[in-house]
């Protein structure tokens, strides 16, 4: 169909992958448990919109370039790291209960999550890995086929990210009346947020 050898594999495979821990993941989380549903909304329009950028990029050769120009890749790779990182550390300095009375907009959260997801070069690696284990060569329609699979990721992650930020908000709404337990999950987000940035930093 369109191209793709196999579609329900193809959607399949990609739900399965949206299921792994990373930082997109819990940067909706935070978000969400943070600016209440309109910020977890923020942040998968985010998330959506930089995954679109990169799957994009990879499309029009921005992997080839930054399997060619391995210091661009560096210098992409570090930078992801570092903001990962930063984000870590101020949610594990943060005292409990900091920002509740400050008004942060949902863009905030639209270009954190957006950030996060754009300064993580693996994942234009992943793409041009994962695509052409889908795409038939004979029946290939060109941009046409990288539309419909593009279409296909972005429905699947919204509803996935979707799930993610009301079953988040739910939870969330419970913890706010325990700011002990709120603060140690905050810590615990900003120990994991430290933790992919190294995995990013020192990945080969």
């Amino acid at each position: 169909m369109f191209g793709i050898s196999d579609f329900g594999a193809f959607a399949m495979a990609f739900v399965l992958l949206l299921f792994l821990p990373g930082p997109g993941n819990l940067a909706l989380i935070s978000s969400a448990s943070k600016g209440g549903l309109a910020g977890g909304l923020a942040s998968v329009l985010g998330l959506l919109v930089g995954d679109q950028i990169l799957l994009w990029l990879t499309v029009a050769g921005m992997a080839a370039i930054l399997q060619s120009f391995p210091t661009l890749f560096l210098i992409i790779q570090w930078a992801g790291a570092a903001y990962l990182a930063w984000l870590g550390f101020k949610m594990l300095t943060a005292k409990a209960g900091e920002g509740h009375h400050i008004e942060i907009t949902p863009g905030h959260y639209f270009r954190e999550t957006m950030t996060i997801t754009l300064l993580n070069p693996k994942a234009i690696l992943f793409y041009l890995a994962f695509f052409p284990q889908f795409i038939d060569p004979v029946h290939h329609q060109g941009w046409i086929t990288f539309a419909v699979m593009a279409l296909t990721i972005a429905a699947l992650g919204f509803m996935y990210c979707l799930g993610v930020v009301l079953v988040t908000h739910f939870m969330a709404e419970r913890l706010r009346a325990k700011p002990v337990v709120s603060g140690l999950l905050q810590k615990l987000a900003g120990v994991c947020l430290i933790g992919f940035s190294l995995k990013l930093a020192l990945m080969e």
